[in-house]
């Protein structure tokens, strides 16, 4: 894991919310953004675009590739998870019956991480890329960070 980014604001980000980086671009991550932001009643997420500023700063401080984006990001009480990992981690805060989708845990690691990366790899191809990243509108704006 990367050391710590001196930076105050990636080091807020990490310590004082719970927060899902995603791709703004891809119709698929877009998707789930609109998912969670239907399904988080308790508005327990805050949500950074990859693509933005902070969401550069943060994959940098990961060491994750920011070219692509090829992986989404969950913090959730300072742990931070990646991939399928972090969408299970992401469902399972949800609570209630989302909670199941923490099974795919179960998966061994190199089968999860060989379908997280085939989905990940084609997901502008198999779902769709938008011109420009999700402009939030002002009800949500208070949910995003960056």
């Amino acid at each position: 894991m990367a050391q710590i980014d001196p930076d105050p604001n990636v080091t807020a980000l990490i310590l004082g919310a719970d927060v899902i980086v995603f791709d703004g671009l891809c119709v698929l991550c877009s998707g789930f953004l609109k998912f969670m932001l239907k399904h988080d009643r308790r508005q327990r997420f805050r949500f950074v675009v990859a693509q933005s500023e902070l969401g550069e700063k943060l994959y940098s401080h990961l060491g994750l590739k920011s070219a692509d984006y090829d992986s989404n990001v969950v913090i959730i009480d300072g742990r931070i998870y990646t991939k399928l990992d972090a969408f299970a981690a992401a469902m399972d805060a949800l609570g209630g019956l989302w909670s199941a989708a923490k099974l795919v845990r179960l998966l061994p690691r190199p089968v999860a991480d060989w379908l997280y990366d085939r989905v990940a790899r084609n997901r502008y191809a198999v779902f769709g890329k938008t011109e420009a990243c999700l402009v939030p509108t002002p009800d949500i704006q208070d949910r995003f960070l960056g």
